[in-house]
């Protein structure tokens, strides 16, 4: 099943800058021919789990000892067809592509999903990875219509667009940080279409958050309520962190991630000086454990005895690996490799026996919901992907 050769070579890289430590007990890390053979199992586990148009692998209740499966609908259902599409890019596997593709087609009715603003995130991390393996005109015109879709979303006096529908009586016109994120397929939508529309709206609602969203410190707030009529900021709050005025680390994460993409397509400084701000507020806090792999929350009053977020470093090493190649910034490639010799520990790896379609243990979903609290959630195995492709490409820019 697996390309062992062509696996081992793509990844023995990574062990000259990220050696393992040989630190005894649980957090033990693996040689590297231990790590090479546990992510083969646990890569296999996503491509063994069964095609279902309604049951994207979301997350694994440990408790329960259940897989969360959820329909295309769902925010996070494009990042288990991601997760297949970065591992045959990492693996060669054409097993890994077929299944992609398979999985890939169950999102394309999200199209003309009006209803929510994760159309990146369900879409571009499905169909834009496929377009990163293959040229594929169904899968570009597929993201243009998804970008129409989500441009419908967008309140030109507010300027930004509207992320969530529920919690009507308390929020007029709720912006939250994760919504950098679903710019990517806006720019993108324009350079497939050549509709410059599409670029509008995204710097628009990035100029707007880049205004509104952000502390002195760098962090920045979870959720903004706008006014519809004046444009102005109602209120400033959170919906997931410990409180509004707290630093949630995943919302950290997004707002470096998101940024740094904007100044990809716009190369306007102002993106990145914003980018970079965040960064240095998320990698130099005292809070922040030597690992690297944050609390999920940096102002909780219980630390250190709270849950760590392995999706909130996962998505800010993918990160700093690109920001890294703009401001040649090495602490931003040394966070990076250090979450990378972290998460290929066996700590955070899970268990060759557990046949669930994750390889990372300890993510953090949502608090608000008292729900996915401290268990692998597929978004945190999509980042840490992300950011090995993200490594291994730079290093081999580097020879």
């Amino acid at each position: 099943m697996f390309r062992v050769s062509c696996f081992v070579i793509g990844f023995t890289w990574l062990f000259i800058a990220c050696k393992p430590n040989n630190d005894k007990g649980k957090n033990i890390s693996l040689s590297e021919e231990q790590i090479d053979s546990l992510l083969q199992i646990r890569y296999s586990k996503l491509l063994d789990y069964k095609l279902d148009s309604t049951a994207f692998a979301r997350s694994y209740n440990p408790k329960t000892a259940t897989i969360k499966k959820v329909p295309s609908k769902d925010w996070t259902s494009g990042f288990f067809p991601g997760n297949l599409w970065q591992i045959y890019m990492l693996t060669g596997d054409e097993a890994f592509k077929n299944k992609a593709k398979a999985w890939t087609a169950f999102i394309e009715k999200e199209k003309y999903n009006d209803r929510t603003h994760d159309m990146g995130f369900k879409v571009f991390c499905s169909f834009g990875n496929g377009l990163k393996v293959e040229d594929n005109q169904d899968y570009k015109d597929i993201i243009v219509k998804s970008a129409q879709t989500l441009s419908t979303r967008f309140n030109e006096n507010v300027g930004s667009i509207r992320s969530w529908d529920f919690n009507k009586d308390v929020w007029q016109f709720p912006v939250i940080i994760d919504n950098m994120m679903n710019l990517e397929l806006l720019f993108e939508a324009t350079k497939i279409s050549g509709d410059s529309t599409f670029h509008k709206i995204a710097v628009k609602h990035a100029n707007t958050t880049l205004k509104n969203h952000f502390r002195k410190d760098g962090s920045t707030w979870h959720v903004l309520d706008y006014d519809t009529i004046s444009g102005q900021v109602r209120a400033r709050a959170t919906h997931q962190g410990i409180g509004d005025d707290s630093a949630w680390s995943r919302g950290q994460g997004w707002a470096i991630n998101g940024f740094t993409m904007v100044y990809r397509y716009t190369k306007d400084k102002k993106y990145l000086d914003r980018a970079v701000a965040t960064a240095n507020y998320f990698i130099n806090h005292e809070r922040l454990p030597k690992d690297g792999i944050p609390f999920w929350d940096f102002d909780h009053p219980e630390i250190p005895n709270v849950s760590r977020d392995v999706s909130a470093a996962a998505i800010v090493a993918a990160a700093l690996v690109e920001l890294y190649q703009y401001t040649e910034n090495e602490a931003f490639l040394n966070y990076s490799n250090k979450v990378v010799q972290s998460l290929r520990s066996r700590h955070y790896i899970l268990s060759e026996d557990l046949d669930i379609p994750f390889i990372l243990d300890h993510s953090f979903g949502d608090w608000s919901h008292k729900e996915e609290m401290d268990e692998p959630i597929v978004y945190g195995d999509y980042y840490f992907l992300q950011t090995l492709i993200r490594l291994k490409a730079l290093k081999q820019t580097s020879l």
